[in-house]
């Protein structure tokens, strides 16, 4: 008796599953697609994309689902039409039973900003490509100018940005980094009215921990605001040049 019952469910259960989907498909063959549900993931941190932008793109590509048949929408053409904006980190595009359209979009996000004379304004992202600027929004992260390409903003510059981040106390001492053409780096500090001639981009700790002895036992006694350029370049020294 209690393999009957189990054998009926199951062929109960096997003939809602078959009528479902025929159903459902039946119903998407006539049903008319009633929304699209743009969701910005991380929009209250970063608003580079609005659901106006997604909009945009598929109405330009002939693709907005609204008024269509949901047996024409087409998810993979949406998600690439909306993924050739290029602050945009990924995409996911997928219907519901309710006759929705869902996409949820996923923006990158910017480590700092780089103002070239080589290749002009552009971010760089937290995988180490270029970004560009928006202009919806904008957001405080540190900037860089100068000679810069993108070759350099995504390797040296990323690397010095990145050991920046992972030390507070430098990361809050500095508001600009300068490149120039022959790739020595300038860095302006938030607080005093001097540069600092860092070199090349390395040996990043050795040279602020000079500098950091500097301040201690220099900058701290004289005042902040005897020297013009403090410079880091050379081995086991600071060189300063007084106004």
């Amino acid at each position: 008796m209690k393999k009957y019952i189990i054998a009926l469910v199951s062929i109960l259960l096997i003939g809602y599953i078959l009528f479902s989907v025929f159903y459902f498909n039946k119903t998407l063959e006539t049903a008319e697609c009633i929304k699209l549900e743009v969701i910005v993931r991380d929009s209250s941190s970063y608003s580079f994309i609005n659901k106006a932008d997604i909009e945009n793109v598929l109405k330009k590509n002939k693709l907005h689902p609204v008024g269509l048949l949901m047996s024409d929408v087409n998810t993979l053409q949406m998600h690439d039409a909306i993924m050739t904006n290029k602050l945009i980190k990924s995409v996911e595009v997928y219907t519901t039973h309710k006759n929705v359209v869902v996409v949820k979009v996923s923006q990158r996000v910017p480590v700092f900003r780089v103002i070239s004379d080589i290749k002009g304004s552009f971010y760089v992202d937290n995988n180490r490509e270029i970004m560009p600027i928006s202009q919806n929004f904008s957001i405080y992260v540190p900037i860089a100018t100068g000679a810069i390409s993108e070759e350099y903003a995504t390797n040296d510059l990323f690397d010095f940005i990145e050991f920046l981040n992972d030390n507070p106390y430098w990361d809050a001492w500095f508001e600009q980094i300068e490149v120039k053409s022959n790739k020595d780096v300038v860095l302006i500090p938030r607080v005093g009215d001097f540069k600092i001639l860092f070199g090349k981009m390395e040996n990043f700790n050795e040279k602020l921990s000079k500098f950091s002895l500097f301040i201690d036992k220099g900058l701290d006694k004289v005042g902040w605001n005897r020297y013009s350029e403090i410079n880091l370049k050379f081995d086991n020294q600071v060189v300063c040049t007084k106004r």
